[in-house]
């Protein structure tokens, strides 16, 4: 699945637009629950080497939060590694270049959504 797919699948699951809120990361954005405004996803393009990859040049990835108990078993998949950036215990990063399987991307993404979101602050996204 690519960022444009992700992006998609996040607009027709959960209502979900990106928002981009950093001005000297033009290309990062974020999803939030329209009820709590937490986030549910980070998107990044982030150096190859940084992210312990062969090659040169970038790879645009998403940032999920994910139960730790199941972090394990998705981290053997491909495409799939320790979060860039964000707390290593409770988030994943999942390469958007075809490298993870789709169904793993919408699943983790689904996971994330409802790990974040606050009974509390409202009702769910649709």
């Amino acid at each position: 699945m690519d960022k444009e797919a992700f992006l998609r699948y996040a607009a027709e699951t959960y209502g979900a637009a990106p928002e981009y809120p950093w001005i000297d990361l033009p290309d990062a954005f974020v999803l939030r629950h329209a009820a709590n405004q937490k986030w549910f996803a980070v998107g990044l393009t982030v150096r190859r080497d940084r992210l312990g990859l062969p090659g040169d040049g970038t790879v645009d990835v998403v940032n999920v939060k994910c139960d730790p108990m199941m972090s394990g078993s998705y981290l053997s998949q491909p495409g799939i590694l320790p979060a860039y950036h964000m707390n290593k215990l409770h988030w994943l990063s999942v390469l958007l270049n075809g490298t993870a399987a789709d169904d793993d991307v919408r699943a983790l993404l689904d996971t994330s959504f409802a790990l974040t979101y606050s009974k509390k602050k409202g009702k769910p996204n649709p």
